[in-house]
């Protein structure tokens, strides 16, 4: 019996793999296509030959937890205790999947806002809760009317993405004073934030649950330095939780992963004493400056984009065929691949969207526009 019936190949790997098959231009997974910071890179050659290729303690690396806890008063001023308030995960999607699988049981229902992060609903169905999906507005924004009206005695969770993937929307102060308010009648509710790309945000600074002094105590913060530092590959990520959720959040990790590969987190540990997080959401911001521009007085028409990497565009102009025949089609006929946003909905509300990853170097980018032009 499968727990998971309805799951098939992911739509990441079905784009690149047909991208790969016509020799397209992949903007379709979240994954950057230039070289890591050769800084980091001679780091890394330093400590290969040093004595780091063991075990690291199951919650991570004692220095890297320090680091990270500084980062986070830097960024947000709120202390957090390295030794009981945080957990190195291997990446953030497993620091999801543990907190998940933590709290969640049979009968308890998570609110999940759509269009959603893939990752979320598997979770939930494994622990053996109920996913409860709810639709964003049109514009992306939250709508808190609809969040009010499915909660219910048996809600447990529900998950925030903030910067959104896919749609590239954040949250403002007014959004979190309503969830706020929302959730002070429904004080059991505990709160997953998924905040991945906190350092790639353009229209203001990134708002944070860890400012968030009414939701803080009951919130699970999930990061990821693959995301932040464009290495995806090494799978490292961390949560940071109130000290009564984190030792049951331990209790599943250390089963699961037990510890995260130690030489990354030395890596990390040592290049965060040097990393500019603020230049690598300007790098982000000068593509995403450059995507636009590239493809404005093309047929497609380009939305918002507010934070992460990806941007989103509407196709109506062009076809009136549904978003993942023409994310097949513009592979196929056009030489570029992106992501269709209906896969990213429960009920697959399909409204003529595509997610275009900009994590690409220049001329990638110049390339994939000169194409979408063309159409």
């Amino acid at each position: 019996m499968s727990k998971l019936p309805n799951v098939t190949a992911s739509i990441f790997s079905v784009m690149s793999q047909l991208a790969n098959q016509h020799g397209a231009i992949n903007l379709s997974q979240g994954f950057p296509n230039f070289p890591v910071d050769e800084h980091l890179l001679e780091l890394s050659r330093q400590l290969q030959r040093e004595n780091i290729h063991q075990y690291t303690p199951m919650a991570g690396l004692p220095s890297l937890l320090e680091k990270i806890a500084a980062l986070t008063f830097k960024n947000y001023l709120r202390k957090v205790n390295p030794a009981t308030e945080m957990l190195i995960t291997a990446g953030a999607t497993q620091g999801i999947f543990t907190a998940i699988a933590t709290f969640i049981g049979k009968d308890d229902e998570v609110l999940i806002l759509d269009p959603s992060y893939d990752s979320y609903e598997p979770s939930v169905l494994v622990a053996g809760g109920t996913p409860v999906r709810i639709s964003l507005n049109d514009d992306y924004s939250p709508n808190f009317n609809r969040i009010e009206q499915a909660l219910t005695s048996k809600t447990k969770m529900i998950i925030i993405n903030n910067p959104h993937n896919p749609t590239g929307k954040t949250w403002n102060v007014a959004d979190f004073e309503s969830l706020e308010t929302i959730l002070e009648k429904h004080p059991k509710v505990l709160v997953l934030a998924d905040e991945v790309y906190e350092f790639i945000s353009f229209l203001h600074p990134h708002i944070s649950f860890h400012t968030r002094t009414k939701l803080v105590k009951r919130t699970i913060i999930a990061s990821s330095f693959g995301k932040s530092l464009h290495v995806t590959g090494w799978k490292v990520g961390y949560l940071i939780a109130p000290e009564n959720l984190m030792d049951e959040i331990k209790k599943v990790h250390q089963f699961l992963v037990f510890s995260v590969n130690s030489f990354s987190q030395h890596a990390i540990s040592a290049y965060l004493d040097v990393v500019d997080f603020g230049a690598i959401s300007k790098m982000y911001l000068e593509k995403r400056d450059l995507f636009q521009n590239l493809i404005k007085d093309s047929r497609f028409e380009l939305l918002p984009c507010e934070g992460t990497y990806f941007q989103v565009v509407n196709y109506k102009n062009i076809s009136s065929a549904n978003d993942v025949d023409f994310a097949k089609e513009l592979i196929t006929k056009h030489g570029v691949a992106a992501i269709p946003i209906s896969v990213f909905y429960n009920d697959a509300t399909d409204r003529h969207m595509l997610r275009f990853c900009f994590a690409k170097t220049n001329e990638t980018l110049i390339a994939a526009a000169e194409k979408l032009n063309r159409i």
